[in-house]
């Protein structure tokens, strides 16, 4: 958040501020005269009619204005929905009546679970759609955002990420990323408020250019460890918390910001447990905006005293075009996971978080 800049220095007097001066001078004794006029009136007669009232002063000053949208995210009007009737395919609006985390889970309402049905990947859009249209899809924004010590592939406009070193919040570990069909999988885009979680708690009511965006809304995204992502699933903050206890303060703000952006609510046992978080942390504040980098770096900034990423390792045969696996722990021991959509084996039943990604 920037601060306005703040100077002691006096005005120089101009032609201008004489003008406004003087028509300060002369609404003041407009309003003595009205004073008097009112006291005198007052005093008249019971049977003497009140004289008319001086005419309405008119205000040199600007109408005040609600806060104009920033970069850092528009204000949400609470008593209308996300997106609805502004011509916005997409809510994304965050909270201008409150900053502190716990302040907005106040204003986020509290319902049961609706049932998953009718749930699919398929419902969110393309998988890492480039929906900001950068010429990079939101999977290698998000590592280029997330990563340092990039290396990118040539010929694709810096946009591709063949390697770098992630310092991954929920196990506060450094996690080595290799792009490769058997080690991508290291480092994973983690959905904070997962899609199958907004799927039961409001999506539903959510056009399909809105579930989209969410989808691949750079405040809803984390490139984070490969297996701890999958530890969580699709769990909420009632079931699954990081392993890195210094970072659930944000962790839960982050998901509070997304699910009062796009209109979603919380289970009683999941705002309780969001709750419970913060009250170690109550000045935590929710973040407005965590977005990808509009173009991709010229240069990527190489990493200081970390380690190398590790040795590719040789790649799988490919697989024939009619291949089948009974299930990932065949693809695995075939060595053919993780399965991507449009590879050979890969079945969207082995695709459990249906990214697109099987047996990762």
């Amino acid at each position: 958040m920037r601060e306005d800049d703040k100077r002691g220095d006096k005005a120089p007097v101009t032609a201008g501020s004489v003008k406004a001066r003087s028509g300060a001078v002369d609404w003041i004794a407009a309003g003595l005269a009205g004073l008097l006029l009112v006291s005198a009136t007052a005093c008249a007669s019971p049977g003497t009619a009140p004289a008319a009232a001086p005419p309405a002063i008119e205000s040199s000053a600007p109408a005040v204005k609600s806060p104009a949208p920033t970069a850092e995210g528009a204000p949400l009007d609470p008593e209308k929905p996300p997106g609805a009737g502004d011509g916005s395919s997409a809510p994304h609006q965050q909270p201008a009546f409150a900053s502190k985390a716990l302040e907005v889970l106040a204003t986020i309402p509290v319902k049961g679970r609706a049932p998953k049905t009718g749930y699919s990947r398929d419902q969110f859009g393309q998988a890492w759609a480039d929906v900001d249209r950068n010429g990079c899809d939101t999977r290698n924004d998000m590592l280029r955002r997330d990563l340092s010590g990039l290396a990118l592939k040539p010929g694709t406009r810096d946009c591709v990420v063949l390697s770098g070193v992630l310092a991954d919040p929920y196990t506060a570990t450094l996690v080595n990323f290799l792009r490769g069909s058997s080690t991508s999988s290291a480092v994973q885009i983690d959905h904070v408020v997962a899609l199958s979680d907004a799927w039961q708690k409001g999506a539903q009511q959510l056009t399909e250019a809105q579930r989209l965006a969410f989808a691949n809304d750079p405040l809803n995204l984390l490139a984070v460890d490969g297996p701890a992502n999958q530890q969580k699933s699709d769990g909420d903050a009632a079931t699954w918390l990081p392993p890195n206890k210094s970072y659930r303060c944000d962790y839960v703000a982050r998901q509070i910001s997304v699910k009062a952006s796009y209109g979603l609510w919380v289970t009683r046992a999941e705002h309780d447990a969001m709750a419970r978080v913060l009250g170690d942390c109550p000045d935590t504040a929710a973040p407005t905006n965590q977005a990808a980098p509009a173009t991709p770096p010229a240069q990527p900034q190489p990493v200081q005293s970390l380690p190398a990423p590790a040795a590719a390792p040789a790649p799988a045969a490919p697989a024939p075009a009619d291949v089948y696996y009974a299930n990932c722990a065949a693809a695995r021991a075939a060595g053919a996971a993780p399965l991507r959509a449009g590879q050979p084996g890969y079945r969207e039943k082995m695709d459990g978080d249906r990214d697109g990604v099987a047996c990762e």
